[in-house]
Parts: structure tokens; sequence; C-alpha cells
């Protein structure tokens, strides 16, 4: 055994210290917020220690800006224009500063709120809800979209998300005017979805799945429904790729006061005599579902709701994926986005009708949101995305 003079040892103690303290140095976490009314993506730069935010550089992406993502390699940001001609843009991020540079952009055959991408960074998968339809670009070896779809599928009423498995597999997009979520197989050879069996799994009536979420580790599937505020539990099988419902958990009390949403009528059919009828509206307020996140370690879920502001808190008990409704806190006005940092640390919300970004701390024992402080951004804030960079 060679031993180590205490003045060396002190020595390499200090220099390991000092490497230490130099990555994380260079460990750098962006936050990036679309503001659709402005027709800007603001940066901020957040503290991985403290979760405060500095703001940073605003990219003029076009009016409404709205869903974006990040490839999985963390060098790009894809962000699509809803107004038109209908477009996503490439943006490489700048490792250091997270400056944001436009790269390419492509057409899309609708107004698509949603985007995301496979695990591979190969492919981009879009919805529209208004078309009624969801797309698939390819993603090039320089993680730059310029060809328009590759795939376009016609789905049921109103497409609203549309998601890939952690395996690259299997892709899920939701139905909200349709109440089904849409079960497709990835072919890894031609990079086209082709419909599973079952190709849907039905929710329940009314209840509008919107947003879909994995566990971290790919066994569960949680779903958004906007109008009832339900988070639906499903079990995936992974020899299949199909979904089974397992519970569905209310985010939204019931002192809250709100009725269910009602989903737009479907269209009337090309020979009907008569225009279609809404749901009959009982003139109170309504639920507006909006996002979910997961926290990294499983342990945490969140939702918001657009109608009361609120953020709702889970536990996920372990081994199950099984929820269990907590409580729910005030936020910014009709919070359409919310994203959980890397660390699983802080929660950032935005609220479409309020001109500031709120950063939480969430506490690693019981998940309870702490406020932080709250950040000025852009008109019209509702997509969030963070990026943590070696």
């Amino acid at each position: 055994m060679v031993r180590l003079s205490s003045g060396i040892f002190a020595s390499v103690i200090a220099a390991s210290a000092i490497l230490t303290a130099t990555d994380s140095a260079l460990a750098r976490t962006f936050v990036y917020v679309s503001a659709a009314t402005d027709g800007k993506i603001n940066s901020y730069n957040m503290d991985e220690k403290a979760g405060t935010l500095t703001p940073g550089s605003t990219f003029d992406a076009g009016k409404m800006v709205m869903p974006m993502t990040v490839s999985p390699d963390k060098k790009h940001l894809y962000a699509v224009v809803r107004s038109q001609p209908y477009r996503v843009l490439t943006l490489a991020i700048d490792p250091t500063t997270g400056n944001l540079t436009q790269e390419a952009v492509a057409a899309l055959p609708d107004s698509m709120p949603y985007v995301s991408t496979d695990p591979s960074g190969r492919l981009l998968f879009t919805s529209s809800y208004g078309g009624n339809k969801i797309a698939v670009l390819p993603i090039g070896a320089d993680r730059r979209v310029t060809d328009g779809a590759r795939q376009m599928i016609l789905t049921g009423r109103n497409a609203h998300s549309i998601v890939s498995d952690p395996s690259g597999k299997y892709v899920f997009a939701t139905n909200l005017g349709s109440d089904v979520v849409l079960q497709f197989v990835l072919n890894p050879e031609t990079g086209m979805l082709e419909p599973n069996n079952p190709a849907q799994v039905a929710t329940k009536p009314g209840f509008g799945p919107r947003h879909i979420i994995f566990s971290p580790d790919g066994k569960t599937v949680y779903v958004l429904t906007e109008l009832t505020g339900h988070v639906i539990h499903y079990a995936l099988d992974p020899a299949k790729g199909t979904l089974s419902e397992v519970e569905s958990v209310a985010s939204v009390p019931d002192d809250a006061g709100l009725s269910p949403g009602i989903a737009p009528p479907a269209p009337p059919a090309f020979n009907a005599t008569a225009a279609a009828t809404a749901p009959a509206d009982d003139g109170k307020p309504k639920v507006w579902a909006a996002d979910i996140g997961i926290t990294p370690n499983g342990k945490f879920l969140y939702t918001t709701e657009r109608t009361t502001s609120k953020i709702a808190l889970f536990h996920v008990a372990d081994g199950s994926g099984n929820l269990r409704y907590v409580t729910n806190y005030a936020t910014e006005k009709q919070p359409r986005g919310i994203r959980i940092d890397p660390s699983g640390r802080f929660l950032v919300a935005t609220g479409e009708k309020s001109d500031k970004i709120a950063v939480y701390a969430i506490d690693q024992v019981n998940g309870a949101l702490t406020p932080i402080d709250r950040y000025p951004v852009g008109a019209g804030a509702n997509w969030v995305e963070i990026v943590t960079l070696p």
C-alpha cells in the first residue's frame, strides 16, 4: 500500500473538490417559456441550488408560438407556431448562454397544440385539435426538422396530445372530443405509425382526455382529462403496447364548485337535416384542466386547472403507481403549462392570463409546493421546457 503524506493527501482532496465544483459550475439549467400573444420565447437561467431564475434572451418566434419540446440530446428546442403558415422551428440551444438560434423551419399540415419526439430523436410527433389529425415529421441526423409531414393520420374528434413510450415501440394520442386514447405501434424500419390491436381505449363519456405522461419506469401511463379534471391511471402491457385502466382519480375537489366542461359538438353528418346540438349547460363554472407532470423519482404528480387557477398534488404509491389526491395550490391565472426540473426539486408554472411565471420548491418528503419567486414573462405564456446541460 502506498501512503500519502498529509500534505499530498490534502492537495489531492483540494484538487478533487475543485474538479467537483468545476463540474457543478459547468452544469447549466435553462428554462424556456413560449408567450403566444407576444410571439416570443422567453429564456431564463435557473440556479440549480436555489431554483431562482435570471431572465435571459428573448427569441422572436412568431405569433401563437405555443407547444415546444427538447431533442433527446438536449441540443435543440422544437417550437410550433400555430398562426399561418403553420410551422415548426428548429432552435439550437447555446450550451453556455442558453440563447436560441433558428437553424431550420418546416411546414405543418395544421395548427398543432402538441409536439414531442420519439426517444431516438429521429421523429417529431404533432397533433391537431381543430384538424382532428396527427402527423409525423422526420428529424435529420443533424437534429433539424426541414421536411413536412411524412405521415398524417385522421383521428377522432379533437386530437390533443401524442407521445411515445420510453422504449420507442409504442405511441399514444388522445382524442378529447371522442373520449378515446389511440394506440399505435411504431414500425422501426419505416418510422411509420401502425394501429395497435385494439386501436384505441375509451375513457368514460364526457371526460375529454387531454395530456399524457409516463411514469419514470415506463410501466404506467397517466392521462389528464380536460373536462372533468380526472387523472386516469393505465397499466402498460410492455409486450403488446396496450393500456388497461386501473383507476381514475379526481384532481378537482367538490368544494371547488365546478361542473364538468363541455366538449365541442360533433360536426353534422354530410346528409344531416339539422345542426348538431351542444349538451345542456347548467351555467356553473366549468372544469378546464390543462397540464400534468411527475417528478423524476415517480413519487409526486401534479396537474393544473385553469378555471380556479390551481395546481393539484398527488402522491404516487411505490410499486403500484396508484394515486392519492392530497391538496391544491393557488398559482398564476389560467395555468396552461407546468414543468419539473430534471433534479425533481423545482416546478415552474405559467398562466396564460398572467404577466409572471412562478417557481416552486418541491418538498422531497411530501411533495408540497413552496413558492420561491415570480418572474416577468411575455403575454400569453403557456408552454414550459427545462433543460439541464452537463
